[in-house]
């Protein structure tokens, strides 16, 4: 065949398509399984985090089966539901009006830990908190983001910004409050409060509305105590 003829340039491009295309599906399929470990990894250190235990990728596991006895989904309700907590994405689940709730035993004491979903500046924010025994008291939290700006909206991911949560109350004499995020100086109405990131107003404000949105979901499952 004349190398220099249309024909064989279509039918060389056509081949090399081809190639490429198996060898980036033979790719993509090698690595799937690794990139589902990552993620559950990155996930189970997300949850730790919430209740203030920061490990390595190698202790990841070990650390969450030994602290999380329990993971299930609720209703709105508050009733336990059918469904793989852990597997569940919490977008979905939340979707499907049913909520994942992980349970860890820390110095003999019971956290809830609760997802959070919600809309930063530039995209999805999301996170988990936990909650003391009486189902009211923060224990800690923990919040990751999509894409919110270097130095301003992404500090909501530093302990700096998380620690600010500990001890705040949801319920306030029997009624849902949720915890308000504030710009620095001024004060919730009602309700407990943190101040929210200097310069990060609009990733402050989506935090804000993910933990009214979110915790408003688990009200039946955190009455139910």
């Amino acid at each position: 065949m004349n190398r220099d003829s249309n024909i064989y340039t279509l039918i060389y491009a056509s081949v090399m398509v081809v190639l490429v295309a198996i060898l980036l599906a033979f790719t993509s399929e090698a690595l799937r399984n690794r990139q589902r470990l990552n993620e559950e990894a990155d996930k189970r250190q997300q949850i730790l985090r919430s209740i203030h235990v920061s490990v390595s990728g190698s202790e990841t596991e070990a650390k969450y089966n030994e602290l999380i006895r329990e993971a299930y989904l609720v209703n709105d309700a508050g009733e336990k539901t059918e469904g793989d907590a852990f597997a569940l994405d919490a977008l979905k689940a939340f979707e499907q009006h049913t909520y994942p709730v992980f349970e860890a035993h820390v110095d003999g004491q019971i956290k809830y830990i609760m997802a959070l979903r919600g809309k930063g500046l530039w995209g999805p924010i999301w996170g988990y908190i936990s909650v003391n025994e009486d189902r009211n008291t923060v224990f800690g939290a923990d919040f990751s983001h999509a894409g919110e700006t270097p130095g301003l909206g992404a500090e909501i991911t530093t302990m700096m910004f998380t620690d600010r949560f500990k001890g705040k109350q949801i319920f306030k004499d029997g009624a849902f409050k949720s915890i308000a995020v504030v710009k620095p100086g001024r004060t919730g109405q009602g309700q407990d409060y943190v101040d929210g990131i200097s310069g990060g107003t609009l990733t402050s404000n989506g935090v804000n509305d993910m933990l009214f949105a979110s915790l408003k979901s688990y009200t039946a499952f955190l009455k139910s105590k």
